[in-house]
């Protein structure tokens, strides 16, 4: 953490700002505006270590913007040895002395901005303090290269379980988890506000393949070591960044509009989930009639052979457990449209992640003949006297809590709120969301306006009867009339 916290830093940013603003001779001659454009040391602030979230208000920064994240990272297998260069394309948004990135477990050994030496210090557990060698203009790009090593750590969380980067059974490695996970591997400003595009280069040992998000590159060769190249373009958070190394079985498909798919199988899981990510293309082709066109530029899967946990709507590319199944497959890829293309403002805004893309697991049932609203009744019934169901928050649920209810409640409360609005309007507002926030970010509150503007209805009580609050809601919210007998 640095020194100064967040909010001090942006109260000597507004005085600062005012104080140019009342001293500023007015002008518009050229070399005037250009002066301007240079802070002086005195005028630049530090930028503010964390970006704001409630929950993890240490993760990110404020002060710049990434546009792009350029990485080249070395890794052995054998050693569990990681070496990296992250090239970070940024803008500053505040005249700036020093800013922080975010980087967990590794060391760094050199920093340059704008082919500058900087000094950078490793502060707490994962701030990388960095100092250029001249302070940074407000509106001016700059890039930032750092150097680094080590052996990657797993994120242990007691609440949140494993994440980041992890060693397969099969002998690899695959970087995968929320909300932490790609400071394991590589500097970043990691917040989900902060979406950039991605360039991978992965050297690994001959036999190894390294997969990452979007499309595939060239491959190179040279001295026993083999290089994958990846780009994605379309900007991501820096959870749903991957990189997988493992012997994989490499498949290469297109869907029916020839965006490109890449299926990666880890020894031993081809036979079994081959014929489940087959299914993909007729996934995919149902969400765009829910939800609109698919989002992505890429489509594809990472299956591992591990026991983990979760798996994870990694973008155009799900890391898949090997518990996993077409449910799964249909959940992941729905989250390509909630939480990868519209990503959420903060972690407390998560249920418009899991409870959409959780529901359309409903969804793809009702395809296939299930009556939702007889199953829905039969739920209700089934846990009204069970109070542990009911009392998780879908909305601001607090640290911690951020899984706890989204993939069961949270299905729930998204087919009451389809029977609440009516069928045309749930799906039309579905497909105007994804529209309007595609590769942003959006929060619950503009969920909830979006829904009001969408229906031409109050729905005050329904969301804070089953969003907003803990326990099991009034009849009324309940059974709205669309489910009723």
């Amino acid at each position: 953490m640095k020194a100064r916290p967040y909010l001090i830093a942006l109260v000597l940013l507004v005085l600062v700002a005012g104080l140019l603003v009342v001293f500023r001779t007015p002008g518009s001659d050229p070399a005037q505006q250009q002066q301007r454009q240079e802070p002086s040391p005195q005028a630049a602030v530090e930028a503010g270590a964390g970006a704001g979230d409630a929950y993890y208000p240490l993760d990110g920064n404020s002060g710049y913007d990434v546009a792009l994240y350029d990485l080249a990272i070395t890794y052995d297998p054998q050693s569990k040895q990681l070496k990296g260069v992250a090239k970070i394309n940024a803008t500053a948004v505040s005249d700036l002395s020093r800013f922080n990135l975010d980087l967990e477990g590794l060391q760094v050994s050199d920093v340059q901005v704008g082919d500058k030496p900087a000094k950078f210090a490793q502060e707490d557990e994962h701030e990388l303090v960095i100092t250029p060698a001249s302070p940074l203009a407000k509106g001016k790009p700059f890039t930032a290269v750092v150097t680094y090593g080590g052996e990657p750590k797993t994120v242990e969380s007691a609440s949140l379980g494993r994440s980041g980067w992890q060693i397969s059974s099969t002998g690899g490695a695959f970087a995968a988890g929320q909300p932490h996970s790609a400071t394991s591997w590589f500097p970043a400003n990691d917040t989900p506000r902060d979406k950039a595009a991605l360039k991978l280069s992965a050297r690994v040992p001959d036999g190894w393949t390294a997969v990452s998000n979007g499309l595939e590159g060239p491959v190179t060769r040279d001295s026993g070591w083999t290089t994958f190249n990846w780009s994605e373009e379309t900007p991501l958070a820096t959870y749903l960044i991957t990189v997988a190394i493992d012997k994989f079985e490499v498949v290469r498909s297109k869907l029916p509009n020839g965006t490109p798919v890449l299926d990666a199988y880890a020894p031993g899981t081809s036979a079994q989930k081959k014929p489940i990510q087959a299914e993909l293309p007729e996934v995919l082709s149902f969400l765009e009639t829910k939800f609109g066109p698919y989002p992505q530029r890429a489509a594809g899967s990472i299956w591992v052979a591990d026991q983990i946990g979760f798996s994870l709507e990694t973008q155009t590319r799900p890391i898949y457990a090997s518990w996993a199944d077409l449910e799964v497959v249909v959940h992941e890829n729905a989250h390509q449209w909630f939480g990868d293309s519209v990503t959420i403002s903060n972690w407390a805004d998560i249920c418009l992640n899991e409870c959409l893309a959780s529901y359309a697991q409903w969804l793809w049932l009702e395809k296939n003949g299930t009556d939702l609203d007889e199953r829905y009744r039969g739920r209700v019934e089934e846990l009204r006297s069970r109070s542990s169901f009911w009392a998780p928050k879908l909305y601001d649920m607090g640290k911690g809590n951020e899984f706890r209810g989204v993939y069961d409640k949270g299905i729930m409360a998204m087919h009451a709120l389809r029977k609440q609005v009516g069928d045309d309007v749930f799906f039309k507002a579905l497909q105007s969301w994804t529209a309007k926030h595609r590769d942003g970010n959006a929060s619950w509150p503009e969920f909830e306006k979006h829904f009001e503007e969408a229906s031409r209805q109050q729905l005050d009580g329904f969301f804070q009867a089953w969003f907003r609050g803990s326990g099991i809601p009034e009849d009324q919210y309940l059974l709205p009339v669309g489910v009723r007998r």
